[in-house]
């Protein structure tokens, strides 16, 4: 019987742009070749979006052909990578029951939790539980030092890496930079702390590969070899295109553009239009962002620094821009003041923003600001009056 951890490389869409583990059993004897995949999900329930949304996600481990599984991966271009596991005839029998045992009705799902409990952590997992001894983990973080030793279990962290650090490492290698934006959009704080090695390594599949490639047990490596399955690190990816640094950074000019001629027939109308469209999208994003940090039953979306600007109550401020309420000038001050504070520490909050933020920084000070010194040159204009 052989085994093997299974590595597939990013796909295009975002649920696999960070990639797969699975778990390969080969027994030539039997005529038995099945891939244990902790990654099976249903996407037909018609409440999925919701429960996605919620972060309640029911995950499976399923039993499939070696031949079925590959196929995906073969028509997605997408390469894979096999680590054959070195362990002893009953380490091996001990990992195929306790992954047949597994796959019972009873026994094969679990609740996803994005960075703490996936299909990469539950394979790193099994086999951790079922080495006769314990599995010790060389330190694959960046370090300035010697490289460390710590075992499955330990509390080892590196130079400073996060989890955040680590999802952008992929996002910016498959060049998906909407996907990186609207994932830092909303995932809070609590994906900017140091992770530990072993967190790291249950955290991505490259990563729990790198572990098992230094990885030890009863004193030699748990990994005997390495067998490339389907290489596609030839095919050329698509290019960047528009990101949002460039679509916000555009229209941050556009707006000053229009601000400069905005004497000229109708500008003034169409920024009016263009303000009333920005903050109403700002309140709304604001509103989500405020219903996945408490609406989630994980904290990944918690204490989000970018609620800060995209308010929930633009939504009720732009009914009141060009209606004579008092308060509405000082909204937009505070609008302001908040913005250019983010700006300021941009570089130094908890919370790692993404930098096509500070463009949209840009219009919320220039357009805030213009509509408090409006409305106070209409207010001492009535006065005079």
């Amino acid at each position: 019987m052989e085994i093997s951890l299974i590595t597939c490389a990013p796909g295009t869409d975002l649920y696999s742009i960070f990639g797969h583990t699975a778990i390969r059993v080969r027994d030539t004897r039997r005529g038995m070749d099945v891939v244990y995949n902790y990654g099976t999900f249903d996407d037909t329930d018609p409440m999925f979006y919701l429960k996605f949304m919620r972060g309640i996600m029911r995950y499976s481990l399923s039993a499939e052909t070696y031949d079925n599984f590959m196929m995906e991966y073969e028509y997605e271009h997408r390469s894979v990578v096999a680590q054959i596991l070195d362990l002893s005839c009953a380490e091996k029998n001990q990992l195929y029951e306790a992954l047949r045992k597994n796959t019972l009705d009873e026994n094969r799902f679990y609740d996803y939790h994005f960075h703490t409990d996936n299909c990469t952590t539950r394979a790193g997992r099994i086999i951790e539980s079922n080495t006769r001894d314990s599995l010790i983990y060389k330190n694959i973080l960046p370090v300035n030092s010697s490289v460390a030793r710590s075992p499955a279990n330990s509390l080892h962290s590196g130079s400073g890496l996060t989890f955040r650090d680590m999802i952008h490492e992929y996002l910016e290698k498959e060049q998906a930079s909407w996907s990186e934006f609207g994932i830092d959009l909303f995932l809070g704080t609590n994906l900017d702390k140091k992770v530990t090695n072993t967190e790291a390594i249950h955290f991505l599949p490259d990563y729990l590969f790198r572990g098992m490639d230094s990885a030890e047990s009863n004193n030699k490596p748990i990994v005997s070899s390495k067998i490339t399955l389907l290489d596609f690190s030839a095919v050329k990816k698509n290019s960047a295109g528009l990101t949002p640094g460039k679509v916000f950074s555009s229209l941050f000019l556009l707006m000053i553009a229009l601000f400069i001629f905005r004497k000229s027939t109708g500008i003034a109308k169409t920024l009016l239009i263009i303000d009333v469209i920005f903050f109403s999208l700002l309140g709304l994003l604001g509103i989500l962002m405020a219903s996945m940090w408490l609406g989630r039953v994980d904290d990944v979306c918690s204490n989000n620094i970018n609620i800060c600007w995209a308010l929930p109550t633009h939504l009720v401020a732009v009914f009141y821009i060009r209606k004579k309420a008092g308060w509405i000038k000082y909204y937009f001050l505070i609008t302001a003041i908040l913005a250019s504070l983010l700006v300021i520490g941009f570089a130094w909050w908890p919370q790692r923003m993404n930098p096509a933020v500070l463009p949209i920084l840009g219009i919320i000070i220039f357009r805030s600001l213009y509509h408090f010194q409006n409305r106070n040159h209409e207010e001492n204009a009535s006065v005079r009056r």
